[in-house]
């Protein structure tokens, strides 16, 4: 895989969670849901950082969404579920290259 595909998968990962933003959540699931969209965020602007960055920050929001089960909202819970879907491909594309 390549750079360009990383970069998807980052930005899919980051579009999926600010689309819970706008949703009706619960409240302890929009504090973690809006950090980790915060760090996918920050690896959106500009070139991504080299690998041991991306996989640690990516490690971050893994963590972070491990604390969300539920936002009580169908679509949301659907972008949550897409997110997850993006970090593992993200994760599973560091691997290769390592």
């Amino acid at each position: 895989m390549t750079d360009s595909t990383l970069d998807r998968l980052v930005s899919d990962l980051h579009d999926n969670l600010a689309a819970t933003a706008t949703r009706p959540v619960r409240e302890d699931a929009s504090r973690w849901l809006g950090e980790a969209e915060a760090v996918a965020g920050d690896l959106t602007v500009g070139p991504l950082p080299d690998d041991e960055v991306v996989r640690t920050r990516l490690g971050h929001v893994e963590h972070l969404l491990s604390n969300v089960e539920t936002t009580e909202d169908d679509e949301a819970d659907d972008h949550v579920a897409a997110a997850r879907d993006a970090l593992d491909d993200a994760l599973a594309v560091l691997d290769d290259e390592a």
